[in-house]
């Protein structure tokens, strides 16, 4: 396994084997500084031989590919897990505030011109602010460890209207499926027909309404996630009575985002980075060049195409990391007990020396805490969800790092059978 190397400034150097680190240790020329992935500082002076260093990263919605490589290995892997929880948490802090507002203030000014997105140009929902500013972050943890010279990011354009109706071109661009309708009520009634969608006019109720599939917190008022019912059908399906068959479409969330996100990022580590080569490559190349040296499909895979470094010896292990929630502001839970009370909705900050997603030793294996009570019992899990220990004394547990937001567990890779190499393939550039 490599182990990072820093100089006494903190600059990162060349990695180096475990075998060195474990004498440059040994003899008290080095000093650890991190466990997860395992980076040593010399407390020495040496020579700082570097090598050209590029860092592919495979931008995405949901996860995120970095591999950093020299023409002869691969010296760093990692996939990120990013959060999905953002436009959950922002849906509920709304109506929070919104009810607040109007149980306590009768009256209160117009707040139309103080919009954020009216002020500040280059304004960003802060759900999507969150995934760019993931990406650039465990760009920057890459940078301390090692000494890059080059950053190739993936960007991609998706035509959602494209994906819809393959069939679309010319004029159809500017005739969306909405067109001549008054709002998307008239328009989800007319493709339904006017006709309940569960019961198909069987209850004879003359009054319909237009239901959200997915929760509107989550789900938004696209047509997708709209479905009508009679009046009879949906308080029958709120009540619990009945269930729909009908699943939402697909959703074009993530199309969105890298839409919205793939120049934001380059431009950013442009500005951020100005003596390193930042540029971008697109999802056509990457795929190609998977297939034409037989690399099989995952995120770090694609990333490692990305570098372009493909003479390099592959690691065989990467970081898999999982982006947490790191503070909880919300004091008590909604719902009220008998006698008004309000009971809090925060854990205590720390039990028995230990905080949750710690990251500690458990029954010989490193795990994380999930879960915790008063008593000083602990759940502990992997990052994949496996259980440890559902209730285990902090009296068996070691702790080996305490939690980040981003929690870091090595990994193999799975050992998939390396894709056939396709010769004679032709891509027209």
């Amino acid at each position: 396994m490599r182990v990072f190397v820093l100089n006494k400034r903190r600059k990162p150097l060349m990695p180096c084997s475990s075998a060195k680190a474990r004498i440059l240790l040994k003899e008290k020329k080095a000093v650890v500084v991190r466990r997860t992935p395992f980076t040593i500082q010399l407390t020495i002076a040496t020579g700082e031989t570097k090598q050209p260093v590029s860092l592919g990263v495979d931008a995405g919605y949901k996860h995120v590919g970095l591999s950093a490589s020299t023409e002869k290995a691969e010296l760093y892997a990692s996939e990120v897990e990013l959060r999905q929880d953002i436009t959950d948490l922002l849906s509920t802090r709304l109506a929070l505030r919104r009810s607040r507002r109007n149980r306590k203030t009768r009256y209160r000014a117009p707040r139309f011109d103080n919009r954020v997105r009216s002020k500040h140009k280059g304004w960003l929902a802060p759900s999507v602010e969150n995934r760019i500013n993931a990406h650039l972050s465990r760009i920057a943890a890459v940078l301390r460890i090692l000494p890059l010279t080059k950053i190739t990011v993936e960007t991609a354009a998706f035509d959602t209207q494209l994906l819809k109706n393959p069939d679309v071109s010319g004029e159809a661009y500017q005739r969306g499926e909405q067109l001549g309708f008054w709002n998307v009520r008239e328009y989800v009634l007319f493709r339904d027909g006017h006709v309940c969608q569960h019961c198909h006019g069987k209850s004879k109720d003359p009054v319909l309404n237009v239901h959200h599939l997915e929760s509107r917190r989550t789900g938004g008022d696209s047509p997708s996630n709209l479905l009508t019912l009679c009046e009879t059908c949906h308080k029958a399906l709120h009540r619990g009575e009945i269930k729909l068959k009908t699943q939402r479409g697909k959703s074009f969330r993530a199309e969105t985002f890298m839409g919205i996100m793939r120049w934001t990022i380059l431009n950013r580590l442009k500005s951020a980075y100005p003596e390193l080569d930042v540029r971008n490559t697109y999802g056509y190349l990457t795929k190609h060049a998977r297939i034409t040296h037989g690399i099989a499909k995952s995120h770090c895979a694609d990333a490692f195409c990305i570098a372009g470094n493909f003479g390099a010896k592959r690691l065989g292990y990467y970081y898999f990391q999982k982006q947490t929630r790191r503070h909880n502001r919300q004091i008590h839970k909604l719902s009220i007990l008998k006698g008004g009370l309000r009971k809090r909705n925060q854990a205590p900050y720390e039990v028995k020396g230990f905080r949750l997603f710690d990251k500690v030793a458990c029954k010989g294996e490193d795990a994380f805490i999930f879960g915790r009570r008063s008593s000083g019992s602990f759940d502990v899990r992997k990052l994949d969800g496996t259980r440890i220990s559902a209730g285990i004394s902090f009296k068996k547990l070691r702790l080996l790092e305490k939690r980040r937001t981003y929690l870091t567990e090595i990994r193999k890779e799975a050992a998939l059978p390396p894709l056939p190499k396709r010769r004679g393939l032709r891509v027209d550039f």
